[in-house]
């Protein structure tokens, strides 16, 4: 049977860069049994022995105050892992052992992984890691996570301790908690003492108890006698701000262990000229969005190659797979099939995904250097007021840019549910795509007057945020649940260029195979619904579905053909343009219309004789907030693990374009 090893620290500790350091490509995600938290899973061989790896969700404690803290602590306490991985910024040791103080006292096998020892080095920071080592009993790693260099050395260090099983004894820091005059410490472990477990000793319930954790309190009822159990409770409901005075035992700890074992320099942290700008209440957030615009534009410039490349995929396939394939006779239909949707899907995915590999890079880049931080300490206020940490302006700023991105750049948000309340407000933020496209649009129809009508779907952006924030915030984010940023600003340094390739890689593959799996489903059904012999659009089913559901439809100012390219809109917004074009032009069939390209010259002269005005400004309303597209839907469903949650997200979004394409119509027929 392989050994179980469990990853337990802080978020930004480093465990995600060692999880993937150790696993690759050996992992998969999914969701804890009853629980909306993310559960990663993998496993590694070493020296021909397989090992499982779980990275346990980010905490700042083994306290019981949110799922990810009970899951934690209930998957430690209850033996399921052989050895524990506390790991700890070696940058930040005064704040980051908080998480091994409040192991003490768990009686199982550990290891303290002291990562970023090169960052530490830097600031001039000297760590005894065998002095902490010989106080505490356990094995103590001096490691970078993201150097594979250091991970020989961890590998044999972790079988070693597999072997030899050392815990840290909660003995000799009792009297830390003893000497606090307000606990009675010793009174309280005494009753606790049948209460123990081959993993939880009578010292770590006691400290629980003090600290009025009611899940210890309940299993303690359930294991003593009445009367021992009305003595515990009356020593704890004695006890005022219990969790201050055990704070204040584990912050004692962490000095007195690291005052002999490291040195500083006699450095004295302070703000660089930098920061006080970047975390400035005035100039902080302007000086934020301006990085985060020129992260996008490099990021657009790194994507643009490899967006042409995809491109360029149906030019250089379909006409050499339809002579193929006509010529050795396979039937039109399947020849029609292959010809046009193998080529088209791997040109949509492969540019989708090429413009989030790029955005993976910058922004992991700038997450190395340390500024992310700076960006989520200046505006955490204004986040709280959507029920989110300061950590999600990144999303927002991102989602401007690509909803993908946006999605993917909420993985920094260490509460799972603000992580897809986020999400979900990500996609009220209009992408570049749909900038691209329904100015447009807007141009022929309003032409002098366009800028109203962009400045009306921004304005518009802020209130579906607002809306959605209260239809889904108290699901996914309650008040009294809610996750403030704990964060120190981490010192600038180089980033390791190599583990942010293999991460961008890693990430851009996920994405594409996600990508091919939607797309393709996406793709099938629209093929069928548009296929024809004749190529006349009259003569497919979707023209048929449409004709049947225009009564409906109408109800919402759209129009069966306007309809279909708000469904196209929900594949892909630059999809608009061209089924707008097949449906009223005849330039191309739809599905390729929809997929690939199709000319637009002739829509301006067209579409306002057979659209109205209030029929263009409800169109245009209802695709610019319509679900933003098949691979946000797909990296939706990646960042969140969760079918529920996407496809909750995805008929919100659908419903609400709807419903505001007929508010907005009525009005237009009042105005116009």
């Amino acid at each position: 049977m392989k050994k179980t090893i469990a990853l337990l620290g802080q978020p930004n500790s480093g465990k995600s860069t060692l999880f993937n350091g150790l696993t690759g490509s050996h992992q998969h995600v999914g969701n804890w049994p009853g629980k909306t938290v993310e559960k990663k899973e993998g496993s590694f061989t070493y020296e021909n022995e397989e090992y499982a790896i779980v990275d346990l969700p980010g905490t700042y404690s083994l306290s019981a105050n949110s799922d990810e803290e009970i899951i934690t602590r209930d998957y430690i306490a209850d033996g399921k892992a052989d050895l524990v991985c506390i790991l700890a910024d070696a940058s930040q040791l005064e704040r980051s052992l908080f998480m091994l103080s409040d192991f003490i006292g768990l009686n199982v096998p550990a290891v303290l992984i002291l990562n970023l020892m090169d960052v530490a080095e830097k600031l001039g920071k000297k760590i005894d890691a065998k002095a902490i080592e010989n106080r505490l009993g356990i094995p103590v790693i001096p490691f970078v996570a993201a150097d594979k260099s250091y991970y020989p050395k961890l590998l044999e260090t972790l079988k070693k301790a597999l072997t030899e099983k050392k815990l840290i004894s909660a003995d000799m820091f009792e009297t830390y908690y003893a000497n606090e005059t307000e606990i009675p410490f010793y009174a309280i472990k005494e009753l606790l003492t049948d209460c123990e477990t081959d993993f939880r000793s009578s010292s770590w319930l006691t400290i629980k108890c003090i600290e009025n954790d009611k899940n210890i309190l309940n299993y303690c009822k359930s294991q003593l006698t009445k009367e021992n159990y009305a003595a515990l409770n009356s020593l704890v409901s004695n006890i005022r701000r219990g969790n201050l005075h055990t704070g204040n035992c584990k912050f004692a700890m962490i000095h007195d262990l690291l005052k002999s074992a490291v040195n500083s320099s006699g450095l004295k942290p302070t703000l660089s000229k930098f920061d006080r700008i970047a975390t400035s209440r005035i100039w902080g957030k302007p000086l934020a969005i301006g990085i985060m615009l020129l992260a996008f534009i490099v990021s657009m410039i790194l994507a643009m190659p490899l967006m042409g490349i995809g491109s360029a995929i149906p030019a250089l396939l379909c006409e050499p797979l339809y002579n193929l394939l006509s010529g050795i006779g396979v039937p039109a239909i399947i020849t029609s099939f292959v010809s046009q949707l193998v080529p088209n899907i791997l040109s949509f995915a492969f540019s989708m995904c090429s413009f989030v590999m790029a955005v993976t890079f910058i922004f992991s880049a700038m997450e190395e250097i340390g500024y992310m931080a700076r960006m989520a300490f200046v505006f955490d206020s204004l986040m709280s007021k959507l029920g989110l940490q300061g950590k999600s302006i990144c999303a927002f700023l991102m989602g401007f840019g690509c909803t993908i991105g946006g999605a993917a750049g909420t993985r920094i948000i260490d509460n799972w549910g603000q992580r897809i309340l986020a999400i979900a407000l990500v996609w009220s933020v209009p992408c570049a795509a749909t900038w691209a496209v329904m100015p447009t649009l807007a141009q022929i129809f309003f032409g002098d007057s366009t800028i109203l009508v962009l400045i009306a779907i921004l304005l518009f952006m802020f209130i579906m945020m607002a809306i959605t924030a209260k239809v889904f915030g108290n699901k996914l984010a309650p008040k009294e649940t809610r996750v403030g940023m704990i964060m120190e600003l981490p010192p600038y340094h180089k980033p390791k260029w190599g583990h942010i390739i293999r991460t961008t890689l890693s990430k851009g593959l996920d994405i594409f195979w996600r990508a091919i799996k939607v797309i393709t489903v996406v793709s099938v059904v629209f093929w069928l619904l548009s296929y024809t012999n004749t190529g006349n659009v009259e003569d497919s089913i979707i023209y048929k579905v449409g004709i049947f559901i225009e009564p409906f439809t109408k109800l919402f100012g759209l129009s069966w053909q306007t309809f279909m390219a708000f469904v196209a809109s929900a594949i892909s917004k630059e999809a608009v343009l061209g089924v707008l074009s097949a449906l009223y032009t005849g330039s191309g069939d739809v599905f390729t219309a929809t997929f690939g390209t199709v000319g637009t010259a002739s829509l301006s002269e067209i579409l306002p004789q057979v659209i109205s005005k209030p029929e263009a400004l409800a169109f245009i309303f209802a695709c610019t907030f319509n679900m933003p597209c098949l691979v946000a839907l797909a990296s939706t469903h990646r960042e969140s693990h969760s079918l529920k949650w996407t496809v909750r997200i995805a008929l919100y979004y659908t419903v609400m374009a709807l419903l505001l394409s007929c508010i907005v119509y009525h009005i237009g027929l009042v105005v116009f």
